[in-house]
């Protein structure tokens, strides 16, 4: 179909509706022409086919803003650039520095006694007849050794003397894992300083306090060898030496 004819067609459908109108009114007794009732919305239809946009009603409502609009004349305050989600504008800014942890306090120094270290006894072959004890500190803290070991070998009922001469110049200082010695001499070497020699199998080590007349806190175990060790009335102990040679030189 040609452009012509499509806009000749549209003409006389148009005169047509306006014809129309016209007929629906009728006049008055009194000659005034009155309205029939509004004529019926026409819709038209282009000559390229597609229908035509009504005009806008107006007593329709506005269309609704779109989303996060703000409508013209509308005081609504934007929020702040860069602001963070969920923030108080009111909210007071955290200022404060973290704190530090509290450094842990220091482990007062105490004596070393059989629950703050480990004991051990063994037999010596050189010098002969002779026992080192190695005292081990197993605490968090500095321990003092003061003094001599004071042993109890079986049954006996008093413990041995000290060598006098192998007091050393300071209390003996353990540090955590660090170890202190002393010996102990069992019997006599050629047998004839001691008497009523016998074999014991069981050992108990006692340590002294700060003021050297008194024991402290727990004693110590050390288990002896299975056989036993001999000893005689000879039998003395030396202080408590920092080194393992200064306690066998005796």
């Amino acid at each position: 179909m040609s452009v012509r004819t499509s806009r000749t067609r549209l003409i006389t459908a148009a005169a047509s509706v306006a014809l129309a109108a016209f007929t629906m009114t009728a006049c008055g007794d009194n000659g005034e022409i009155k309205s029939a009732g509004p004529a019926p919305s026409v819709r038209f239809t282009s000559f390229a086919g597609a229908p035509t946009s009504p005009a806008a009603d107006p007593a329709a409502p506005p269309a609704s803003a779109a989303p996060g609009s703000t409508a013209p004349g509308s005081t609504a305050s934007k929020p702040a650039a860069n602001a963070p989600a969920n923030a108080s504008p009111n909210a007071p800014a955290n200022t404060s520095a973290p704190k530090a942890p509290a450094a842990p306090a220091a482990t007062k120094p105490t004596t070393c006694e059989g629950s703050n270290t480990k004991t051990i006894a063994a037999p010596l072959n050189r010098p002969v007849n002779h026992m080192l004890l190695t005292v081990t500190n197993t605490g968090s803290g500095i321990c003092y050794l003061h003094g001599y070991p004071a042993v109890r070998f079986g049954e006996a009922q008093a413990v041995p003397p000290v060598i006098t001469d192998s007091k050393p110049q300071a209390v003996v200082t353990l540090k955590p894992g660090e170890s202190g010695y002393a010996s102990v001499n069992l019997s006599s070497t050629d047998g004839t300083d001691g008497s009523n020699g016998h074999t014991v199998t069981s050992l108990a080590v006692y340590f002294h306090g700060p003021s050297g007349n008194e024991s402290v806190g727990a004693g110590a175990n050390p288990a002896l060898p299975p056989k036993g060790v001999y000893v005689d009335d000879s039998l003395k102990v030396t202080y408590w030496q920092q080194s393992m040679d200064d306690a066998v030189s005796w």
